[in-house]
């Protein structure tokens, strides 16, 4: 076992998916037999993860069957989730936040490739995708030593954010102690936590690790998931999607 934990954001409606996900929460649609939460967790596992944390709320009941299949996962609930956006998520876990080494990723990515958590990791780093040309999405400015200056939305052939993270642990407690900070004031319920982040890019060497867009396939629409997996072209309202 390595000395790192990771945390699962498995919370929100999945909006963009409808109406796959009136029926089943977004992180437990299957892709190719698997559901994408799993791709994560056993991609972890692979590395020897000691500990993961499942922040949910949407269909938090569907998840219950995760700690009992794998063991080393405890679910947490976030009642926020409704009300605030995803810095409710990270809020929901700032006490574990910082106390080891750890990855924070979402739970809604297929992992096609699960090498990518056998990286030796020095520093603290995003997951990123290269993108030739403009990107309306989440993306970094680098410096020309190779540290992210900027985490924000829009860019030209910078890299893409790709749902995976990992910090340090005396970088994920800056982080956690600026979350909790952050949690006091009015205005954080619109917050992502990914600008807390970029908040403290001068108190941490923050990095960016190199993936494939094809070994991490983040799905917010029916039709990005049936370019992945043509099963869901069959899909009718009412299916058993989480059998």
């Amino acid at each position: 076992m390595k000395n790192e934990i990771a945390i699962l954001i498995a919370a929100g409606l999945g909006r963009r998916m409808m109406p796959l996900t009136k029926e089943i929460a977004k992180p437990l649609i299957k892709i190719h037999g698997k559901s994408m939460i799993e791709t994560v967790i056993e991609g972890l596992e692979s590395r020897g993860i000691k500990h993961i944390y499942v922040v949910v709320g949407y269909k938090k009941e569907q998840f219950e069957f995760l700690p009992l299949k794998y063991g080393n996962i405890t679910l947490v609930e976030n009642i926020e989730y409704l009300t605030k956006n995803n810095i409710s998520s990270l809020h929901a876990v700032c006490d574990v936040i910082g106390k080891e080494n750890c990855f924070i990723c979402e739970a809604d990515l297929y992992v096609s490739d699960s090498s990518i958590f056998q990286a030796e990791l020095s520093h603290s780093c995003y997951y990123g995708k290269m993108v030739e040309g403009h990107s309306e999405d989440w993306v970094f400015d680098l410096n020309e030593n190779g540290k992210v200056i900027r985490i924000g939305m829009g860019g030209d052939d910078v890299y893409n954010m790709a749902g995976i993270s990992y910090f340090l642990a005396e970088d994920a407690k800056k982080i956690a102690d600026a979350i909790n900070e952050a949690c006091r004031n009015p205005g954080h319920e619109e917050l992502y936590w990914d600008e807390i982040v970029n908040r403290q890019l001068e108190n941490i060497d923050l990095y960016i690790y190199s993936v494939r867009a094809d070994q991490i396939v983040e799905i917010d629409s029916v039709s990005e998931l049936i370019a992945v997996d043509s099963v869901y072209r069959t899909y009718k309202q009412g299916s058993a999607l989480c059998e």
